[in-house]
């Protein structure tokens, strides 16, 4: 291989997640035999996102516009706000076509192994959201790891004065799911979690 330039590329796009060295030299040369289909499209595309993607002031959404098309939808219930940790777990919520209330992202969760406390996170914006009398209702939607739970505990403590309800996913045996594959503390929350049977 020769070239600095195409070793550069390969060592950014080796950064993406999902991504090591060898899948980046198979993207890159894909890229460098398919240019006027791939290649230039892509980059003007990504100069695109760069000069025009803005971060939401309100929820914290990736948008062309701010506030993002999903803080201005009238026919959103602004008084049902589901806490995620990232934008991509707000993109999740949305492809369900479920949730029809609005959004705030924490931009991560509190980890001490980390080094992320609480101001790194835009937990105090929330706390602001949470007071405002359109505000009656709010969901934690953590991950169920360590860090997730941690972080709607504290979440918990400090909403525990804004007058809403707190209330977080359901967690247990995922749709399809057999018990055989299942790990003990998933068959452990189901078990707590059941429901009568309908």
């Amino acid at each position: 291989m020769s070239g600095t330039e195409i070793e550069h590329l390969i060592r950014l796009i080796a950064r993406l997640p999902g991504l090591g060295p060898r899948s980046a030299r198979r993207a890159v040369l894909t890229l460098l035999k398919r240019r006027d289909q791939l290649l230039k499209p892509l980059i003007d595309t990504m100069i695109d996102v760069a000069s025009k993607v803005k971060t939401c002031s309100v929820c914290g959404n990736y948008d062309s516009v701010d506030p993002c098309t999903i803080c201005t939808d009238i026919n959103r219930n602004f008084s049902i706000v589901c806490v995620v940790e990232d934008v991509a777990s707000l993109w999740a919520m949305e492809r369900s076509r479920l949730f029809r209330g609005c959004y705030h992202v924490l931009g991560g969760v509190l980890s001490a192994l980390d080094g992320v406390g609480p101001n790194d996170l835009t937990i105090d914006s929330l706390v602001v959201r949470a007071e405002s009398i359109i505000v009656n209702e709010v969901i934690l939607a953590m991950a169920a790891t360590v860090d997730g739970q941690t972080t709607a505990h504290y979440l918990v403590d400090r909403l525990s004065e804004c007058h809403v309800s707190i209330s977080c996913l359901a967690q247990g045996v995922p749709i399809g799911g057999e018990l055989d594959y299942l790990d003990d503390g998933t068959i452990g929350v189901a078990l707590r979690a059941r429901q009568p049977f309908i």
